[in-house]
């Protein structure tokens, strides 16, 4: 039995994927998420063999939480989520420890042969998207500058998702459990290093990078103190 938590902001998709992946035999959605900031804690706690996970949620995006969840749950396989079929989005995925990257055009065949693929270690790429661009892109970065978003800690990528959703310090010292004053300190951290003057520069550098979405003020969050996981 494959067993797969799911990760969206959106409840429809979330249902919608709960009931194709639920209806085949050897697959079991023991849980679900609605904030990027909590996923890496039930996956933790669940431990499932694989994470399907939307590339743009609410707290922190897809490719931070791969990130996460391959450094602290490495038995969980992620498949990512996305509208997104740009090469740059693909390689960033993979980079940071996604087995799949699937299209959400693409077929339920598409996806279940992905989570399949990605229980058993093995990667894969929904069409369109080929190995051969992935490969040209990873030769094109192999000589380009350091990536100065590497330089950020767990924390400060926290606040820098936080900042271009909109929130203010003392909002993201709730979210976050720290104090406003450490919150603004952090974020004074990342723009000396990323080279940034303002919060409007961290606002572009996060959509730019495919952070957030251009709606991300407008997404709702989970009030503070409750949780929106579900575990089935």
């Amino acid at each position: 039995m494959i067993r797969i938590v799911l990760a969206d902001d959106h409840q429809v998709v979330r249902e919608g994927l709960r009931v194709l992946l639920d209806g085949i035999a050897d697959f079991s959605v023991v849980g679900e998420e609605c904030d990027g900031l909590r996923v890496a804690d039930l996956v933790d706690r669940l431990r499932p063999d694989v994470l399907v996970v939307d590339l743009m949620m609410p707290g922190l995006g897809g490719l931070e939480v791969t990130r996460r969840v391959t450094e602290r749950t490495p038995g969980t396989r992620v498949v990512i989520l996305s509208m997104h079929a740009d090469p740059t989005y693909v390689w960033e995925g993979l980079n940071n420890g996604a087995r799949a990257y699937v299209l959400k055009d693409a077929s339920a065949a598409c996806l279940t042969q992905a989570v399949r693929e990605a229980a058993a270690g093995r990667r894969y790429i929904s069409p369109p998207l080929c190995e051969t661009d992935l490969q040209h892109y990873e030769r094109a970065r192999r000589d380009a500058p350091s990536d100065l978003y590497d330089r950020l800690t767990a924390r400060e990528r926290e606040v820098l998702h936080l900042t271009a959703e909109g929130l203010t310090g003392p909002q993201m010292a709730v979210t976050l459990g720290i104090s406003p004053r450490t919150a603004e300190t952090h974020r004074a951290n990342i723009l000396k290093k990323l080279q940034l003057r303002s919060k409007t520069d961290l606002v572009h550098f996060a959509l730019g990078r495919g952070l957030v979405r251009l709606n991300a003020r407008s997404a709702a969050r989970p009030q503070s103190g409750v949780s929106p996981a579900k575990i089935f």
